[in-house]
């Protein structure tokens, strides 16, 4: 497969217009909706207003937790082509998880099986720029575990559970195996929850931090499929009250660690 090039600009090279929800796209959510575990409102805020969205919020940045994300695909991205996540995450204190992602996914042609798993959800990120819906096992293992797969001294198979290694077979292109992947990454971040009582529910502010300097803000709450809109329009007014802008370029963490840290794997196999 043709390696794709080096994004030019990494600060914008995930951004996507932001728009306004199409009545096409709030029916297409409404269906959606009904067949999913939780959705969750997202917004990433522009570089230069991210310090003063954080104030705004009154989230104290020292209680904020220290992440590393693992996510591990082929040098040209094959998996991220064919909409599959595979990502593993340190936690302070030693713990981590991991996950098996579908996206996009139409909820209604899932595994019925799958959904008496506790570790399967189907979710609806809702942002500016639009919304997706994603299908993912999550797992449990140890920090540990992580590093020593990434490293190569574990096989990387062996910290996924047997339904996440059968719900990658399964999506996986075909010839594509869990212990071929490279790690992309690591991307340092760091997340807090804070009990936002004007909204009257949780709101989480994760920092993503990229080594050319580049980072995003995203802010984001979540809530059951039926209480979408409702919450939509208190969290708008929330953010709205607070002066961080609705209408900005979005970017997706996701996308900008693949983006950024694949074209270096590329660099680096083709001897750059």
């Amino acid at each position: 497969m043709p390696a794709r090039p080096a994004p030019k600009n990494p600060k914008s090279r995930a951004a996507s217009p932001a728009r306004p929800l199409s009545a096409e796209d709030t029916a297409s959510i409404l269906r959606l909706a009904k067949h999913a575990t939780s959705v969750e409102l997202k917004l990433s805020v522009p570089l230069a207003s991210q310090r003063a969205a954080v104030q705004s919020i009154g989230l104290d940045p020292v209680e904020a937790q220290p992440r590393q994300a693992f996510f591990f695909d082929t040098a040209d991205l094959a998996l991220n082509r064919a909409g599959v996540v595979v990502r593993a995450r340190r936690i302070q204190g030693g713990r981590a998880d991991t996950v098996v992602k579908l996206r996009p996914v139409d909820p209604a042609a899932i595994d019925p099986s799958l959904r008496r798993s506790a570790a399967f959800k189907v979710e609806i990120d809702v942002m500016p720029g639009g919304f997706v819906c994603s299908a993912s096992l999550k797992g449990a293992c140890t920090g540990q575990e992580v590093l020593d797969a990434a490293s190569g001294s574990l096989p990387l198979a062996k910290i996924f559970s047997k339904e996440q290694r059968a719900f990658f077979r399964a999506h996986a292109p075909e010839g594509v195996t869990l212990d071929q992947l490279s790690v992309i990454g690591p991307t340092f971040l760091l997340k807090a929850k804070h009990e936002a009582r004007d909204l009257g529910r949780p709101v989480t502010v994760e920092l993503w931090l990229y080594p050319d300097g580049a980072r995003i803000l995203e802010i984001s709450t979540k809530c059951l499929p039926a209480q979408a809109f409702q919450v939509g329009a208190e969290f708008k007014a929330y953010l709205a009250e607070r002066g961080i802008a609705l209408g900005a370029e979005q970017a997706t963490k996701t996308r900008a660690s693949l983006e950024f840290f694949g074209a270096r794997l590329r660099e680096i196999e083709a001897g750059g």
